[in-house]
C-alpha cells in the first residue's frame, strides 16, 4: 500500500513539474474574485472572504490552500478594488500570491451590468529540499529554490440580480521556473477561465441555481466544473457538484445574518486516486458590511 501511495506521490509531484496550473477550488462562485478581477465590487458591499482547503487527505504532500481576499465598490464611482491571498503548498512546493484587482462598471440596462477588470499580481515561489522524499532527493533539479514573478491579468463579467457570465485570464505571462543550474524544472502556463450562473425562483422559498466553471490550460486536460445549488428561506443552501472526469462534490451553507455567510464543501474523486485517500474538504466564510443595507431584498447568491 505504501509503495502504491508512493508511486502516486511521485505522478502527482510530476503533474506539477509540467503544467503548474491555478489552485483549484469547489465552491469557485462564492471566489470569483481569484480567477476574475472584473468580479471586484460587484456585489455592492465590503466583502471580506476567507477559505481552508485541504485536498485528497491521506495522501502525504497533497495540496493544502488558504485564500483571503477583500474587496468593495468604490463610493460615487463604477469602479471597485480588491486584494487577495493564496497560499498553496504543493509536496516540497510553497507559493504565496498576492493580487491586486481594480474593475470598472457600465449599467448597460436597468438590470444588468458589465464589468471590466484588471489584476496585478506577485507570486512568490520556494521549493524546501528538506520535505522531499528519500527519492526525489536524488533529483539534482529538485533541490532548494525560491523566485518571485510579477503577473498580470485581465476579466470580463457581466452580472444582473440572478445571472452571470464572465470571461478572464488571470495571468498573461507564462512563468518558467528554474533549478541552481538554470535547468527548467516547470512552467507555469496561462490559465483561462470561462464561468456562469443563472437563479431559478421555483417558489417563494425555494431558488435554485445551476452553475459551471471551465478552464483551459495548454497541455492539460480539459476542466470543466458543473453544480447546482438549492437556497431555502434565504437562510439554507444545498448543493450537488460534478468535476468532469475528476470528482464528485457535496456542498453546504447557511446565512447567518445578513452580512455573513458560512459554506463548507466535500469532493470525492471519482479516479483511481480515490483508492489512496479520503477526499478532500473545504470551509470558507464570507462577511460583509453593507453601506446601503435597506436596498437588499435577498442575499445574494453568487
Amino acid at each position: 500500500m505504501k509503495t502504491k501511495i508512493f508511486s502516486i506521490v511521485l505522478m502527482f509531484t510530476a503533474f506539477v513539474s509540467f503544467a503548474q496550473q491555478d489552485a483549484q477550488f469547489t465552491q469557485y462562485m462564492y471566489n470569483t474574485i481569484n480567477v476574475n478581477p472584473a468580479y471586484a465590487g460587484s456585489r455592492g458591499a465590503l466583502s471580506v472572504f476567507a477559505l481552508h482547503r485541504t485536498q485528497w487527505v491521506g495522501l502525504d504532500g497533497a495540496p493544502v490552500t488558504n485564500t483571503v481576499s477583500v474587496n468593495t465598490p468604490l463610493n460615487g464611482k463604477n469602479l471597485g478594488l480588491g486584494v487577495s491571498l493564496i497560499n498553496d503548498k504543493i509536496g516540497p512546493t510553497h507559493e504565496n500570491t498576492i493580487s491586486a484587482d481594480l474593475s470598472y462598471t457600465l449599467q448597460t440596462s436597468e438590470t444588468n451590468k458589465l464589468s471590466f477588470g484588471i489584476k496585478a499580481t506577485a507570486n512568490l515561489f520556494d521549493l524546501d529540499e528538506t520535505r522531499l522524499t528519500p527519492a526525489q532527493a536524488g533529483d539534482p533539479s529538485l533541490r532548494n529554490y525560491n523566485s518571485f514573478s510579477p503577473n498580470i491579468g485581465a476579466g470580463i463579467y457581466w452580472h444582473s440580480d440572478n445571472a452571470y457570465v464572465g470571461f478572464s485570464v488571470p495571468n498573461f505571462i507564462e512563468t518558467n521556473r528554474y533549478d541552481a543550474n538554470e535547468v527548467r524544472i516547470f512552467k507555469e502556463r496561462i490559465n483561462y477561465y470561462l464561468i456562469a450562473g443563472y437563479i431559478f425562483n421555483l417558489n417563494n422559498t425555494i431558488k435554485f441555481k445551476p452553475a459551471v466553471m471551465t478552464k483551459m490550460v495548454k497541455g492539460a486536460p480539459l476542466q470543466v466544473d458543473m453544480s447546482g445549488n438549492f437556497m431555502f428561506n434565504d437562510k439554507f443552501v444545498l448543493g450537488v457538484a460534478y468535476r468532469w472526469s475528476a470528482a464528485m462534490s457535496v456542498m453546504t451553507g447557511f446565512q447567518v445574518s445578513d452580512g455573513m455567510y458560512i459554506g463548507y464543501g466535500y469532493d470525492l474523486e471519482t479516479t483511481n486516486l480515490e483508492n489512496y485517500n479520503s477526499g478532500s474538504h473545504e470551509v470558507f466564510l464570507r462577511y460583509e458590511l453593507f453601506k446601503n443595507i435597506g436596498k437588499i431584498t435577498t442575499p445574494r447568491f453568487f
